[in-house]
């Protein structure tokens, strides 16, 4: 058996293509913050005492190895002045979006870090962990320049914007592109380890292969080259089997695979170049059993963790917060129970 290694030297194994002791799990368990702590969704995140201490402990409850200081996804467009929407029973959203017409997409700038109190608690909680959890792997978050505008624009206007105003589409990219470059450099600076890059436009569940070749991956290609550091590919459920080869020819060293893809197929495509990421389903795991959350994990450490590469976690990057505390700690039990090379037991039958 692989000598026992720290969550960090396990996952940057799996992300150098090396075979670790374990195979690694990341539980996107943000959600449960505020109730592990008994707080509000507004107090929890409008504080970074509280983000660090509900990631710490979900690491000493579930023995988690990835932590991180993601809190939403609004809060990046709130460096751009657009509202956050909280609520109690799910997660915040945002709010009108900043951009009433796409010709205000002319006077955009690119807006100062420091001038947004949501990124800046983002920092803080990277420094917390990277001071109270050194031997843990920190994982950063950006929204993707191709993925941002849904929120800046909303949805409908900005697939017009990409169809009929190409200059202006053009424009707000490459202001999102120099944000998210910086957003990802300075979580980098703070002690994140890796920058997940979360990209549900790229994915050809929501874009055409030739549209996706000439918005979102050209827009990544040109951001990579911009970011100090590891980036890995999240699609946020989408398709991302289409587009393995496209991301590891970008650099990437994982992909997130959603819930309705193979994860097997998933790592047959990504050909041992970068890792996979996934592909639990969040949804479903909300009616599961402990028994039935061990079945899932140990399919897919049979289907996906021969040989390393393989990184446990769910399809979407956000575990919603109905997932009850026993189905959580089934998963995290199974993946300790099963995910330990050698994987000699995965010569049996599939129990799914």
């Amino acid at each position: 058996m692989t000598p026992a290694m720290t969550s960090l030297q396990r996952v940057a194994s799996v992300l150098s293509g090396e075979v670790p002791d374990r195979v690694p799990m990341f539980l996107s368990t943000g959600l449960h913050g505020p109730a592990m702590l008994g707080v509000s969704m507004r107090e929890y995140f409008g504080s970074a005492e509280l983000m660090a201490q509900s990631q710490l402990l979900k690491r000493e409850t579930y023995r988690d190895d990835i932590v991180t200081s993601f809190a939403y996804a609004a809060a990046e467009v709130e460096a751009f002045g657009q509202e956050t929407v909280f609520y109690e029973n799910g997660p915040p959203n945002a709010g009108r979006p900043v951009l009433s017409s796409p010709s205000d997409i002319e006077k955009l700038d690119v807006p100062r870090l420091e001038d947004c109190e949501a990124l800046q608690r983002g920092l803080e909680v990277t420094r917390m962990l990277a001071a109270q959890a050194p031997d843990a792997a920190i994982l950063g978050i950006v929204i993707a320049p191709n993925s941002l505008p849904v929120m800046q624009l909303g949805f409908e206007r900005y697939l017009d914007l990409i169809y009929e105003q190409p200059d202006l589409h053009a424009r707000l990219l490459e202001v999102n592109e120099e944000f998210c470059a910086a957003w990802a450099n300075a979580q980098l600076e703070a002690g994140a380890h890796a920058i997940g890059f979360f990209d549900p436009l790229s994915s050809t569940t929501i874009m055409p292969r030739d549209l996706l070749e000439r918005t979102g991956l050209a827009s990544a290609r040109r951001t990579f080259c911009a970011i100090d550091g590891t980036v890995l590919a999240l699609l946020a459920s989408g398709a991302v089997i289409p587009v393995i080869r496209d991301f590891v020819e970008l650099g990437v060293a994982g992909v997130g695979v959603g819930p309705d893809e193979d994860i097997g197929l998933a790592k047959a495509a990504a050909k041992e170049s970068c890792a996979v990421i996934g592909n639990l389903n969040g949804i479903e795991m909300r009616t599961w059993t402990p028994e039935i959350a061990e079945k899932h994990v140990k399919n897919a450490i049979a289907a996906a963790g021969g040989g390393g590469g393989y990184i446990v976690c769910d399809g979407h990057g956000e575990i919603p917060h109905e997932v009850p505390h026993d189905v959580i700690a089934a998963i995290s039990e199974a993946v300790h129970r099963w995910g330990h090379y050698p994987l000699s037991w995965t010569d049996l039958p599939a129990e799914l």
